[in-house]
């Protein structure tokens, strides 16, 4: 699988990593559209939030919960799935992405 999320879940691409456990990895996204823009991940390959186990998605709303507190975002944050190519999904690992540290504005786009 040539998946670029796998391949940092890895060790084989690097990334700013901010929190890891057993199930869970959220690094810093290469194109920030925030001042915090994280990107957390199942360390499980699952192409979309649709073929994710629900299991799976616990884990990754604990770690979203502590990187809120830790990073200080309490004034307001954002979480977003983009899930499928009409849904503007561009890496198919499902993802999550946390944003914050900055006025955000709706309809995101």
């Amino acid at each position: 699988m040539d998946c670029i999320f796998c391949k940092i879940v890895k060790g084989e691409i690097p990334a700013k990593k901010v929190y890891e456990d057993n199930d869970v990895l959220a690094f810093h996204d290469i194109n920030p559209q925030a001042p915090i823009h994280i990107l957390i991940i199942p360390k499980k390959h699952y192409s979309n939030i649709l073929q994710t186990e629900l299991k799976e998605i616990k884990p990754i709303f604990k770690a979203i919960k502590k990187l809120a507190s830790d990073l200080e975002l309490e004034e307001g944050f954002r979480i977003v799935n983009n899930c499928g190519e009409l849904g503007g999904q561009t890496v198919e690992h499902v993802h999550f992405h946390l944003l914050g540290k900055r006025k955000l504005t709706w309809p995101p786009g």
